[in-house]
């Protein structure tokens, strides 16, 4: 196949479904909608900025912003779908380059929204992934998001999901109730070679919060609950990827007076991100917003209890007492409580250890994810 992604080529998740097609031999462009060096083995690489992002820093996660996530979110989602007229003409003329036999936009909000602005007369197929907060979260921020939502669900001829619930959703926000669809992990799945429990369980009280700063994630929450639990283990060592040289995460840590508990840590590889996870028996996400976040199936992999939000699309994966802990992920309380529970409790965390490596086997392998996918496309191709 000849295959066009629009996505950020910075993302881990891009560069992971670029790679499998690319080693399955298949003819792979990218048109990038950040900057980013172009990855082995691409036909062609091309940057299609959108929504303000030909003004950010060539490595995602890594810039030092002084804004709270919550406010750049509500910035670039007032002022981004006024962006896409101009940035679908340069699409268009990438398109026209390329000669794709499919496109493949990785998210709604912006590659999704750029791709059906671009395509909106063109016959090739359009395939569309949705991710956890595209409609929770985006889509009903704006009345421009909404509609520039509906457009790329109503152009879509293919729409991948990482939960049930979103394909359920994509049809409240006009998606034709004939149009193809794939639940399946957003990175495809996980790469068990990479993250696998340890050979000896975390004895030491450790946990990672692995979510970064977004702004559907409490961070503020999170410090808080760590106030209230490191009162009662104050030996506990707390694991922060993506929140080095952050204000807002740098600020929490001092309010808190937690700088001897916390360590706040780079932007991560999979091989180090895993080995981050091995060494903690927690994971926690107290995310307000979510479908399957990869770092959720990436520590249940790793043999760690996952204490996360409660949401509709994290109990797919998640029942509570059994395989991890749902709480409220506005309540510091609710959320030091479940923390001090994992904690506490070495016959739940190992209960749930067993049982999330078998779910990871079945539901969330990587390569069978990604065969999947593959088949996906073949099937939209025939149609």
């Amino acid at each position: 196949m000849r295959i066009l992604f629009v996505a950020d080529g910075r993302s881990p998740i891009t560069q992971q479904w670029l790679q499998y097609f690319i080693e399955q031999g298949h003819a792979v462009h990218l048109a990038s909608t950040f900057a980013s060096p172009p990855q082995a083995g691409l036909a062609s690489w091309h940057h299609t900025p959108v929504a303000f992002s030909g003004t950010a820093t060539s490595t995602a996660g890594t810039a030092r912003s002084f804004l709270p996530a919550g406010l750049r979110t509500a910035l670039r989602n007032l002022g981004g779908p006024l962006t896409l007229p101009g940035a679908a003409a340069a699409l268009h003329a990438v398109i026209e380059q390329v000669q794709p036999q499919l496109v493949h936009a990785l998210r709604i909000p912006y590659e999704g929204m750029l791709a059906s602005t671009a395509m909106q007369t063109s016959p090739l197929p359009l395939l569309v992934s949705v991710w956890g907060n595209d409609f929770t979260l985006h889509a009903r921020s704006m009345p421009l998001m909404a509609s520039a939502t509906r457009r790329a669900l109503r152009r879509a001829n293919g729409l991948l999901a990482d939960t049930q619930r979103d394909l359920q959703l994509a049809q409240r926000w006009a998606m034709p109730a004939a149009t193809p669809t794939l639940a399946v992990p957003g990175n495809g799945g996980v790469r068990r070679e990479l993250f696998h429990p340890p050979k000896q369980p975390a004895t030491a009280p450790r946990l990672i919060n692995p979510r970064g700063l977004r702004a559907y994630v409490r961070n503020d929450v999170f410090f808080r609950a760590l106030a209230q639990v490191v009162k009662q283990v104050p030996e506990l060592q707390v694991d922060c990827p993506a929140m080095q040289n952050e204000p807002q995460a740098e600020a929490w840590v001092r309010q808190h007076g937690l700088q001897a508990h916390v360590t706040l840590l780079p932007k991560l590889a999979p091989p180090d991100l895993a080995e981050v996870y091995r060494r903690a028996q927690l994971m926690v996400s107290p995310s307000t917003h979510d479908g399957t976040p990869n770092t959720l199936l990436e520590a249940m992999a790793c043999g760690l209890l996952p204490v996360a939000g409660d949401l509709d699309s994290i109990r797919e994966w998640i029942t509570p007492g059994e395989n991890g802990l749902l709480v409220n992920p506005n309540d510091a309380d609710a959320l030091a409580a479940a923390i001090l529970r994992g904690l506490s409790d070495a016959d739940l965390r190992s209960k749930a250890s067993s049982q999330n490596s078998t779910l990871i086997a079945e539901r969330a392998d990587y390569y069978t994810g990604m065969r999947r996918a593959e088949a996906f496309y073949q099937a939209i191709l025939s149609r």
